[in-house]
């Protein structure tokens, strides 16, 4: 490893302990509540909403591969791939601002809008970091691995910890995901947003409540995104 690489390397390892660190208290009451709340959900109306988010991540997942620059990695150091994923997170970032404050200032029909949307900025986001570290997109096996990556930066401890050792392992464990576990991935997904999103639609303060959620939102992913292709890059060779 060279200098920047060593750095890198305390940096992740630096990130690792503060991610499994337990939530703070309002966490864990708010994932209880709403663990509570989902089980008065009927069973049909838990798999509708799988499916409904399934489809629509599937369908985000396919356009953002059309529209991914291809071969982005080609020549980079980690550093320099480093600085082109947080150009592109800086991007991302602001069009996520624009579009919670428009949501959210729209009140509930918009605010229902934001979902989608936002959704769709992280795929699209999480796409480009794959191509800017030298991973395919096309390939399943890297669509799976974005997907861990998503489902680390917006899950509860337990799942969190979970996942974080999959990717961790991600070459002695990827031949065991075909596929990822839906209802798990919208539950977690949905638990993590509903506090937020919900101040979103209240009226007079939705604007600046879209705006600063969706800001952390894709800071967050930002974070955790960077230090797992860096985990990936620092401990097999890369593709590229």
């Amino acid at each position: 490893m060279n200098t920047y690489e060593l750095k890198a390397y305390d940096e992740v390892m630096a990130w690792k302990r503060r991610l499994l660190r337990p939530s703070n208290l309002l966490s864990r009451m708010s994932k209880k509540v709403q663990t509570r709340i989902n089980h008065y959900y009927p069973e049909k109306v838990q798999q509708a909403i799988t499916v409904a988010i399934k489809n629509m991540v599937k369908a985000t997942l396919t356009g953002s591969h059309f529209t991914t620059k291809k071969n982005q990695a080609t020549g980079l150091t980690l550093e320099e791939k480093d600085q082109r994923v947080r150009e592109k997170l800086s991007n991302y970032r602001k069009t996520a601002v624009l579009e919670g404050a428009g949501t959210g200032a729209g009140g509930l029909l918009l605010g229902l809008a934001d979902f989608p949307l936002l959704l769709s900025i992280k795929m699209k986001f999480l796409f480009d970091a794959a191509s800017i570290y030298g991973f395919d997109t096309k390939e399943m096996e890297e669509r799976i691995f974005i997907l861990q990556v998503f489902k680390l930066a917006f899950s509860s401890d337990d799942v969190r910890r979970e996942t974080l050792s999959i990717i961790e392992n991600w070459a002695t464990r990827k031949q065991a995901f075909q596929d990822m576990d839906w209802q798990e991935f919208q539950q977690e997904y949905r638990d993590y947003l509903d506090f937020a999103k919900m101040l979103q639609l209240m009226p007079g303060i939705g604007a600046a409540v879209g705006a600063v959620v969706n800001y952390n939102l894709l800071d967050r992913l930002g974070e955790v995104t960077i230090n797992c292709y860096r985990l990936r890059l620092l401990t097999t060779p890369p593709i590229s």
